[in-house]
């Protein structure tokens, strides 16, 4: 039998690579650790119920990892920012998760990122013409 590569959009092509990675990583992950996997979404929205910021990411393993975290221009530097991640610190600490991770670009909010107590653990420059920032917080301290 030959295999042939194709490329794909179609999403239960790209179910069955993520379920059979998240099948792997089980046999390897410590017993406590098996099956913590939950997405996590925190919508911030206005008075009449309009969605105008937020944060997405996923409870894995013994982290929680921040994938997005967006507010609309209007909203920014009113510390809403600052209450996605207490949020989210919360969320974390009541799933038992140790640290918190999340990337940011240099134009996006390193230094907000960083006044929220998070520390740089890697860079790659040149993403985008940018540097790629990969921070981590602490939450078993």
């Amino acid at each position: 039998m030959e295999l042939h590569l194709t490329r794909t959009t179609n999403e239960a092509d790209s179910a069955y690579v993520v379920n059979g990675m998240i099948a792997f990583n089980a046999m390897h992950m410590a017993d406590d650790l098996k099956g913590r996997y939950e997405p996590v979404t925190l919508a911030l929205k206005d008075d009449d119920g309009r969605t105008v910021g937020g944060l997405v990411g996923e409870v894995c393993w013994n982290w929680l990892e921040v994938k997005y975290l967006f507010i609309d221009e209007a909203y920014r530097k009113l510390r809403y920012g600052t209450k996605l991640l207490e949020e989210a610190e919360r969320l974390a600490r009541e799933r038992k998760c140790d640290f918190i991770k999340l990337d940011t670009l240099s134009f996006q909010a390193l230094d907000f990122y960083r006044k929220q107590g998070y520390e740089v653990y890697g860079t790659l420059p040149g993403a985008g013409r940018h540097t790629h920032y990969y921070l981590k917080k602490e939450l078993t301290s």
